[in-house]
């Protein structure tokens, strides 16, 4: 992979973003497992951790427990039955957190073969807003973008014009 170049447009953005409101180095709790985005945020200068793989909606002990200065949530948010849990009792001051917007022309996303590959919640913007907000924080900047797939038909010529992913730079309420 030379510099600049992503596999996936997501990730692009996502990075970028980032870059723009949280920059390199900062230390980096990433809710969800080690993944392939996480290794490039590393070679970005981002120092990061990521939880374990629990069920966030029950157990938040590693978020709580956590001394980053950053936490990050990439696409987690849709998988969880009460996001609000996590949300109120992340630590950090400064969240940047993306999702995967619903789409009028698609059902939810559930995976055929992994039982936790699913979508509880598919946002629309403000509803991911308020959600953030009763949860305690201030979104600061916000970005969306398209995801195009390269096949022939209605939905796919959709996405070229119906944003897909959500993505937002938030600081804690009333933080010192």
């Amino acid at each position: 992979m030379y510099e600049g170049s992503y596999p996936h447009k997501r990730y692009k953005e996502t990075i970028e973003f980032l870059r723009t409101h949280v920059p390199a180095p900062a230390n980096i709790l990433d809710l969800g497992v080690h993944n392939p985005l996480v290794t490039l945020l590393e070679k970005e200068g981002y120092s990061v951790s990521n939880t374990s793989g629990e069920d966030l909606d029950v157990d938040t002990s590693q978020v709580t427990a956590s001394k980053a200065e950053v936490v990050t949530a990439f696409e987690i948010f849709e998988h969880l039955i009460a996001p609000f849990n996590v949300l109120r009792d992340i630590p950090a001051n400064t969240l940047v957190a993306s999702i995967p917007l619903r789409l009028w022309f698609a059902p939810a996303y559930k995976s055929a073969t992994d039982p936790w590959d699913r979508h509880y919640h598919e946002f629309e913007d403000w509803q991911f807003d308020w959600l953030l907000e009763k949860a305690g924080w201030e979104i600061k900047a916000r970005k969306k973008w398209t995801h195009p797939i390269k096949k022939i038909g209605i939905r796919p010529l959709l996405r070229y014009v119906t944003p897909r992913y959500y993505i937002v730079y938030a600081e804690k309420k009333n933080a010192l």
